[in-house]
């Protein structure tokens, strides 16, 4: 697999440091696409999330179903494997801001369909999962345009970092803001400003960033060919499928306890402030600890934790064994959000390892596979949650979660490049690339 060592022209983190230069996340905030695409993120993200909880009210007043009303939250995750593995090719091969604006158009017409009174409620349900299918390669290409507008190393790492804690902060904000909206308004009203959130994301991206060329020929062979050739050659690719599953399994885990918050709060008999706090303790913990790691951290130190955290950050749900008031469970989710911390490290090792032409199709993949483990990781939570106690469960994959994890975190050890150079390694080879 080629390695790309061209660096991108013209970014704020080619200059040389002055005392006046901006450091960590002023930094890069001092890009002016990176503003553009912050805008657009946050905006989206708060749509998505008010659409979606409106959207399940909807089909819920429509059907009086709650499996249908706990199927609309679903197919919010399930559609990304397929969009995720047979579209990523759209991401290398048309330019990166033609891809963004026409997938903020998809999704602001298929929720303007949604808003239509004479929407039946399987239209409603398809249309979901069109919205669904579309975010994967939205996802992935904005990772990809970030080496772009920030370079390879520090700017990306907290580029990446701010706007995970931007999705984290919108989690808790938006399903407020949602919640007071269907307080005044109808849950069509408060789908319809999902509409314009997406279009003032399309509008921001397309004034707001560069056009630059695709990575990958147009053209040439069909697209779902070249979307599943790059996921042959990512999963093939020993150092690369290793990362990408230190990316995938522990929100495989981690989401046990938020499946079972509801349960777990009747089980130890708690009212619904007690089961808020427990559905925030996480994304709490998660944005503490990415903002002190990106902001007090050197980048060696932030390569450093990866590992540990990775393999002991599961460990404090094991405190559900003794089925924990709500303080004690609260305190342990917390901890477990901030040893998130370890994907900022692991986001340079990962742009690190992937060649340029397939690094749409590899964040692509990356962002589908996260979304379809923690969509399985909830059902399976859930059956397991009808046959056994609620808070074994919990504990249970604390424990199955990192005996998986620590082979795991041994083979990206054994697949690490050594120092000063790029190293490829395949299966059954050793090929070394040179770092230019």
């Amino acid at each position: 697999m080629p390695s790309n060592s061209t660096r991108p022209q013209g970014t704020v983190h080619d200059t040389a440091d002055t005392p006046s230069t901006p450091r960590g996340y002023r930094a890069v905030f001092a890009v002016r696409e990176f503003r553009a695409v912050f805008a657009a993120h946050l905006l989206s993200l708060l749509g998505v999330v008010v659409s979606e909880l409106a959207l399940t009210v909807l089909v819920y007043d429509l059907t009086s179903s709650p499996l249908l009303s706990a199927l609309t939250f679903a197919l919010g995750m399930l559609p990304y494997l397929v969009g995720g593995t047979l579209l990523a090719g759209i991401a290398d091969r048309y330019p990166a801001r033609r891809v963004l604006v026409t997938c903020d158009l998809v999704c602001a017409v298929c929720v303007a369909v949604m808003v239509l009174p004479g929407t039946p409620v399987a239209g409603l349900l398809v249309l979901r999962c069109l919205v669904a299918a579309v975010s994967p390669v939205f996802t992935g290409t904005r990772m990809a345009a970030l080496t772009d507008i920030l370079g390879e190393g520090e700017l990306f790492v907290l580029g990446r970092s701010l706007l995970r804690i931007i999705s984290q902060g919108s989690l808790l904000a938006g399903f407020g803001v949602g919640g007071v909206l269907l307080t005044v308004l109808t849950p069509r009203g408060a789908i319809t400003i999902t509409v314009a959130t997406f279009l003032c994301s399309a509008a921001l991206l397309r004034l707001g960033t560069r056009d630059r060329p695709a990575r990958a020929r147009e053209g040439g062979a069909g697209l779902l060919r070249e979307s599943l050739s790059g996921a042959r050659l990512v999963l093939g690719h020993r150092r690369l499928r290793a990362l990408m599953l230190l990316f995938w399994l522990p929100p495989l885990f981690v989401v046990a306890p938020e499946a079972v918050a509801a349960p777990y709060a009747d089980e130890i008999g708690v009212g619904p402030a007690a089961l808020g706090l427990l559905m925030c303790a996480m994304p709490v913990g998660h944005i503490a600890a990415e903002l002190y790691a990106g902001s007090a951290l050197r980048p060696r130190t932030r390569e450093r934790i990866v590992l540990p955290l990775a393999a002991a950050g599961l460990l404090p749900l094991a405190v559900y064994a003794l089925t924990p008031g709500v303080a004690a469970a609260a305190a342990a989710l917390v901890v477990v959000g901030a040893s998130s911390a370890y994907n900022i490290g692991l986001d340079q090792w990962f742009v690190a390892a992937v060649p340029e032409e397939l690094r749409g199709r590899a964040m692509t993949l990356l962002t589908a596979g996260l979304m379809t483990l923690q969509g399985v990781g909830m059902a399976l939570t859930g059956l397991a949650a009808e046959f056994f106690p609620v808070h074994q469960v919990v504990a249970g994959a604390a424990v199955l979660g990192t005996l998986c994890l620590l082979p795991l975190v041994a083979e990206v050890r054994r697949t690490a490049p050594a120092a000063g150079s790029r190293t490829e390694v395949r299966d059954g080879e050793d090929r070394q690339v040179p770092h230019g």
